[in-house]
């Protein structure tokens, strides 16, 4: 069992041969969910009102929704659905499907390619796997709890970067109506990594940078506040490609955590301090 998720709250269970047949099935409906995203894509779709604005984040929310529903719910018919994706917290025991139908949706919106289609399987509190696809690039990226993280059936491993000077690190910004002091306390940290990092990427979504955190292209990542949908699917790719999870103090992370930061391990009590200065 790696190291980083017996000390992060991210607790990996033995693959099992089903787990996996699952995860290939999930691959599988997420690809399918996110062509009809695809379909969609194209001019910069425009709107005068927040109210216009949610529409239209809630049209592509249901294209790929009114595929990936009837999918996982075939494949685990006692599973439920978690389709709020500003959702936060723990949930009830038992098994649950946490999706971002269109994660990075205001990128789609925007004729931007950097847009995913996510499904986790979370049991008992715990990701057990995750399926993400990039339908403008064709990669799906997988994780199994045990069973290792993988882009296309390749393995996944975190960068070995041990110096934060020399790293490239990466934030999501703010939510609209974010909470103040979130706000505040993002822009000083990205102060803050301005000055210890080689590079600082700030954008949306959190989970194409966690995608590049398990693939080594992205030294650390982190967050404040934060959902659900927005760090389980690459909490668990960074965790299975050796990487360390926790909230940005060094604690373990859980859904409950105020912050969230994964980084290669030769950089995260760096990162740590970074952030808590």
């Amino acid at each position: 069992m790696p190291e980083s998720i017996q000390t992060t709250g991210i607790a990996a269970t033995a693959a099992s041969a089903s787990d996996a047949d699952l995860l290939a099935q999930t691959a599988i409906a997420v690809r399918a969910a996110a062509s009809a995203l695809r379909e969609r894509f194209g001019d910069v779709v425009r709107y005068q009102t927040r109210e216009e604005l949610m529409r239209a984040l809630a049209a592509n929310d249901d294209a790929a929704l009114d595929v990936l529903r009837p999918r996982l719910t075939l494949l685990r018919p006692d599973a439920r659905l978690v389709e709020d994706e500003l959702a936060g917290g723990a949930l009830p025991p038992g098994e649950w499907w946490v999706l971002d139908p269109a994660e990075g949706n205001v990128n789609h919106l925007h004729a931007l390619p950097e847009w995913a289609v996510t499904a986790t399987l979370v049991r008992d509190n715990q990701p057990v796997l995750t399926a993400v696809h990039l339908p403008l690039t064709g990669e799906t990226y997988t994780a199994l709890a045990g069973g290792g993280a993988h882009l296309d059936g390749r393995p996944l491993h975190v960068s070995q970067t041990t110096d934060l000077g020399l790293s490239v690190v990466a934030t999501s910004q703010a939510r609209p109506d974010e909470d103040e002091k979130v706000v505040r306390r993002i822009g000083s940290s990205i102060t803050a990594m301005l000055f210890d990092a080689l590079v600082v990427r700030t954008s949306v979504p959190a989970t194409l940078h966690l995608l590049n955190v398990a693939a080594g292209r992205i030294d650390a990542f982190w967050q404040f506040a934060g959902a659900r949908a927005d760090v389980l699917p690459g909490a668990l790719l960074v965790a299975e490609a050796g990487g360390r999870i926790s909230d940005a103090e060094g604690r373990p992370w859980t859904p409950e955590s105020e912050s969230f930061l994964a980084a290669a391990p030769g950089v995260h009590t760096e990162a740590v301090n970074t952030l808590s200065s």
